[in-house]
């Protein structure tokens, strides 16, 4: 064999082996890794600043799924409010079978940025969304539909 061909040959055999190929222990590693909120120093309305937030009509947001990191659904935007302190929150219930029913839990609209037709929740970790105080009618204002608000964009 020439040199060309035996080194064609012996990458070959290395190849369908698996030796010399990369190993991750439980798969590649996530190619965005998500930002714990304490390692930038940012509050959430100053990482939603750089995230390019866009106009969006609160009706279009109204039914959308919520994800993790992980693509995985949390939960559907059931109603946009405004708190008694100014803020917008999304209304999304948690804990339910197959991201229907659940607890409805208030997530900021600054630790969230619309992607496509979802919503990727970005600035609190899966576990802690549980953890949330749980929202009531009363706890603040409906936004309209009609209304124009301000959404992070996010792509993956």
């Amino acid at each position: 064999m020439r040199p060309s061909r035996s080194v064609l040959a012996l990458a070959l055999v290395l190849g369908a082996t698996g030796i010399g190929a990369p190993s991750f222990a439980g798969g590649p590693p996530h190619a965005n890794t998500q930002t714990a909120p304490g390692e930038d120093d940012l509050t959430p309305a100053e990482r939603m600043a750089e995230r390019f937030p866009q106009k969006v009509r609160v009706g279009d947001l109204v039914g959308l799924p919520l994800l993790d990191f992980d693509d995985r659904t949390l939960g559907f935007v059931t109603e946009v409010a405004r708190t008694p302190e100014g803020g917008i929150v999304l209304v999304v219930p948690v804990g339910g079978w197959f991201g229907r029913g659940g607890r409805p839990v208030p997530v900021p609209i600054e630790t969230v940025a619309i992607l496509g037709r979802q919503i990727a929740l970005l600035d609190i970790p899966r576990d802690d969304l549980p953890k949330l105080a749980s929202w009531t009618a009363g706890a603040g204002q409906n936004v309209p539909a009609d209304d124009i608000i301000r959404i992070a964009i996010t792509r993956r």
